[in-house]
């Protein structure tokens, strides 16, 4: 009993009531009107994307435009953390981490169906007939723009956003503190940072139980499959419990031992799985196909990512493109999170050129060994479609294992796979809600971590089960609904993050190497004052000595430093008699943070915090 109420006080109320309440309410919703839930999700699904997605499609190039723009530009200096730290995990570990966070349930469910799809169904906007050359080359680039630079992008924009707040700043690891610099601190941490973390756990919740429900369809299909059971809800039901209450042990076991082993074993399965379909399949025609796929996702992409099909009406649009951007972003507070709690000190454009390119080239891989495989099957075979000559996703993996050698022992392990994605999904996504239910605390209860786990798995269960044969329908429908207040929510933090982004450039000094031009074959080194006399600089610098604030107190015998800070046009003022140049204070660029001060260990171990103790030394 005391365990619950120490649960219960340390959770923020005004977000954790809401969102439980919200999340009830559309489970509720879904058990009530089942009967004609599968019909109301398809209706929703048309309306959503019809009327959103181009906002989405619109949002999602957008925020490949922001993560790029911060990389590349002067932004890419700041570090995240204090300016002296250096970061935690070596470059390998990071690439590795960075692969196991987007590893998931969909690179197994899609890694055959969707290029599969796209080849043999491929959409009417691109003007390609079916089952040719022209759309097998298409299907690997519409696969690759759907889990490429897109889609790290989106988590780029969450995962820079906390990193920045929490490890420079010293903000709680928290969705709300993204928008601190454009609304202040008093609004966040009043009714609208509430309202912020509550859509943020919402669309998690949903965008995880969309996974586990993914999950659950290809394990029940592949038991079924291989003539072991025969799939029905009461399977679904059990497979859910069993996994869950893996899930829950691992919760309980804590991050360390539970979540670290699994995601452990669960990366080396997946790379076995990969490797046997690489080594005993087509391996040279893979290895060909891979470094095509490359070329022409690149080539592609500028015509891909603004996209919308106005004139087809054939759904594919909001069966694919909008629906994955709709995942991605009830995805991004989960993702995001661990990406940033991986990244402490290093360099924000360490940050965006590894979280874009790393996942990417890796995923890339992934889906040309099952994706190409599956489609050369097709071509040479004609097995992958089922009896009505659809692609049937559930079953397309254990299709494509069954016709190359030891297919019942690789389709267990693709199972054993699934059933490991779904646990360190579950686990981990119940961690990340826990975090945003407590306000940004790394510490919390597992009573709680519990309660988010088996919500997850229930809301998995529901969807499942009332959506019937539109399950899969039913699943893009919460991921994309839910998704859509949050698709606001991420434009707002890139605004937000440029403006705090932007008194940080103006604020950092930019450190000068001026060198004095004494002759290479003088003998003997001229005095300080000689050399600083000598020196060719602008009149700007007229009357600095060695001693004043800015230069190296003690210059060498060939240089010295110099501390300048840019200054804007418009805040000069130049006297026209006397040529004497001033400086308006006025048009100092303020710093959208306040200097705020936080009683946290977070903030006292940032670089903001550190800043302030530092100045009053």
């Amino acid at each position: 009993m005391t365990a619950v109420k120490t649960a219960w006080r340390e959770l923020r109320k005004p977000v954790f009531i809401p969102a439980s309440i919200v999340i009830f309410a559309l489970i509720a919703f879904a058990v009530i009107y089942a009967g004609t839930a599968a019909d109301a999700f398809e209706t929703l699904n048309n309306v959503i994307s019809d009327g959103v997605g181009w906002w989405y499609i619109l949002s999602a190039t957008g925020f490949v435009i922001f993560a790029l723009y911060c990389g590349i530009s002067r932004i890419g200096n700041i570090r995240l953390g204090r300016d002296d730290e250096q970061p935690e995990f070596g470059m390998l570990s990071w690439f590795a981490m960075l692969f196991s966070a987007g590893m998931g349930i969909g690179l197994v469910f899609y890694g055959v169906a969707e290029p599969l799809s796209h080849y043999v169904t491929p959409p009417v906007a691109g003007q390609i007939a079916g089952s040719t050359d022209a759309a097998a080359n298409q299907a690997m680039e519409l696969t690759l723009f759907h889990w490429g630079l897109h889609a790290w992008a989106i988590y780029v924009v969450v995962g820079l956003g906390l990193a920045y707040m929490t490890y420079r700043k010293g903000r709680p690891l928290s969705i709300r503190w993204l928008l601190e610099p454009l609304l202040g601190r008093a609004r966040i941490e009043g009714k609208i940072g509430h309202a912020i973390d509550v859509v943020a756990i919402v669309g998690t919740l949903f965008g995880v139980a969309t996974s586990l429900g993914f999950g659950v369809q290809q394990i029940s299909a592949g038991l079924d499959y291989l003539g072991w059971v025969e799939t029905d809800n009461w399977l679904v039901i059990t497979i859910i419990v069993i996994v869950t209450g893996m899930a829950t042990f691992s919760v309980v076991s804590g991050v360390t031992k539970g979540l670290k082993w699994l995601s452990n074993i669960n990366m080396m399965l997946a790379a076995a799985l990969a490797l046997f379909v690489l080594i005993l399949g087509p391996t040279l025609f893979l290895m060909q196909s891979w470094v095509q796929n490359l070329g022409g996702y690149v080539q592609a992409l500028p015509e891909l990512m603004l996209r919308t099909s106005p004139f087809a009406e054939d759904g594919w649009q909001g069966a694919w493109t909008i629906f994955y951007w709709g995942w991605w972003m009830s995805w991004a507070p989960f993702v995001g999170m661990f990406i940033a709690r991986i990244s402490r000190g290093r360099t924000i454009r360490e940050f965006v050129f590894g979280v874009l390119l790393a996942p990417t080239l890796v995923g890339s891989l992934w889906f040309t060994i099952f994706g190409n495989s599956g489609i050369l099957r097709q071509r040479n075979e004609g097995t992958m479609l089922d009896a009505s000559g659809a692609v049937d996703t559930n079953t397309s993996l254990f299709t494509l294992l069954d016709g190359l050698p030891l297919g019942t022992i690789s389709s267990v392990l693709a199972i054993v796979v699934i059933v490991f994605f779904f646990v360190t999904s579950a686990d981990s996504g119940s961690i990340v809600i826990d975090i945003l239910a407590t306000g940004g605390s790394l510490e919390t209860s597992k009573i709680t971590r519990v309660y988010w786990t088996f919500l997850s798995g229930a809301a998995a269960a529901v969807l499942l089960i009332v959506g019937g044969s539109g399950s899969l329908t039913a699943l893009q429908t919460v991921a994309i609904a839910t998704a859509v207040p949050f698709s606001v929510i991420m434009v707002l933090a890139c605004l937000s993050m440029l403006k705090a982004f932007r008194y940080e450039v103006a604020s950092a000094p930019r450190y000068l190497r001026v060198s004095t031009n004494t002759p290479a074959s003088t003998d003997v080194p001229q005095p300080t004052e000689k050399r600083l006399r000598d020196l060719k600089i602008s009149s700007t610098f007229a009357g600095l000595t060695p001693s004043q604030n800015g230069i190296t107190t003690e210059p060498s015998d060939a240089h010295m430093l110099v501390a300048v800070h840019e200054v804007p046009a418009h805040a000069v003022n130049i006297d026209p008699d006397t040529g004497a140049v001033d400086f308006s204070e006025d048009s100092k660029v303020v710093d959208p943070l306040g200097g705020e001060v936080f009683d946290t260990p977070e903030f006292a171990d940032s670089a903001e915090g550190h800043a302030q103790a530092a100045s009053t030394d």
